[in-house]
Parts: C-alpha cells; structure tokens; sequence
C-alpha cells in the first residue's frame, strides 16, 4: 500500500510535467540498526520518483555504503540529499511527512531548476559570504510554521555554495534535539553558536546568516 494517496500522486505528476527542468536525484539513506521511519523514508521518495521520468531515486545503506555516506556527508539515518546539476548541500534527516512533504516537493523543483524564488537582494548579499555556513533548521511534521523556515534554508543553500541547509526532524534525532535544547519548533541553528526560533521572514533569516 502506498504512502502517498493516488490523488496526491496525479497533482504532483502535473506540478513535475508542469515545472521540472533538469534531472532531480534523491539520494536516501536507511540503516538496520534502529533507524525510525528508514523504511518510510525510502518509500516516499520512491512513489515520488515514480510521478516524474527526471526523478531518480537512489537507495544506500548508512552502515554498508561508506563511501557514498562520505561522499554526501551523511552521518545519520533517515536521511535525504537531494541533487540536481550539483549537490547543492539540501538535506533532509528524518521523513518529510506532515507539513514537510510539500517542502520536499518544492525543492525538487528549485534544484531541477537551479535556482528559487528568493529576492534579487537575497541573492547578492549570499555571494558575499566568505566562509561555509551550516544551517539546521528542526521540525516537527505537525509544525505549520516549519516549512517556510526550511524553505528559506534550503533557497539559500542553492543559492549559495556556502551554504548546507539540514531539516532535522526532532523527535526522530532526540539526542540532536537535547544538545542544542529544542524546546520549540520551527529551531534553527547556524554555525552552532547563533540560534532562534520560529518562521522569520526572507531579510531577517539572511540577517542572521550574515551575522553568523
């Protein structure tokens, strides 16, 4: 039985014929040892690979395949990076249900693209970062407000080599969760030291990653 109601399946089929440019490949990572929702995960992403010719899925194993773990910087599992023309640092670590899905759904769009939405502005205050940042944002799939702040990580990790942008599922990695005390959600964490909480909007997010 699958994850992803026949008609949801059919909508997001037209939304990819409608707006998918180059080829998308989701790379997914699942583990044996006590990994929640690995199996999940890994269907998601296929039933999505079946609404779109230019969607690839490719399946490793966290435990087994090192060097593909290495390659993509994959540390733990459920775990998604989503590639385009390039790796563009978007990851997904834990399953994108609930509210998340539709962020996956966008940003397979953005990356077959190769570009987003983002402001003029945005864009060119990005090029200026002179160092790597790391963004994490945490989740809940039941967290209305996360999306817009994973979508907005996630832009800017295309728009910029700089950057690597991590949804974190909360509940799934509660160590995770623990060491940077997520108490509420949507938590975002760059570069370790600067945090905040909640949806903040385009200029204010970049804000904060300039400051960081």
């Amino acid at each position: 039985m699958g994850i992803i109601g026949e008609d949801d399946k059919k909508e997001i089929e037209k939304i990819f014929n409608e707006n998918l440019a180059d080829p998308v490949t989701l790379v997914v990572f699942v583990d044996d040892k006590a990994c929640r929702y690995c199996e999940e995960t890994r269907q998601i992403c296929e039933e999505l690979g079946e609404t779109s010719s230019k969607i690839t899925v490719e399946v490793y194993n966290l435990t087994k395949d090192v060097e593909a773990a290495g390659k993509y910087g994959i540390e733990r599992a459920p775990a998604i990076a989503i590639i385009g023309k390039e790796d563009y640092g978007v990851r997904y670590y834990g399953i994108p249900a609930g509210y998340e899905f539709t962020s996956v759904v966008e940003d397979i769009i953005d990356i077959s693209r190769g570009t987003t939405d983002l402001k003029d502005k945005t864009k060119e205050k990005l090029t200026s970062l002179d160092r790597d940042i790391h963004i994490q944002v945490f989740v809940t799939p039941s967290c209305p407000y996360c999306p817009m702040a994973v979508r907005t990580a996630h832009k800017m990790a295309i728009e910029s080599p700089r950057i690597r942008a991590d949804m974190v599922e909360a509940t799934e990695f509660p160590d995770l969760s623990s060491y940077y005390e997520v108490m509420a959600v949507p938590k975002i964490i760059i570069n370790e030291d600067t945090r905040f909480e909640g949806a903040l909007p385009e200029k204010l997010f970049l804000d904060k990653v300039l400051s960081a």
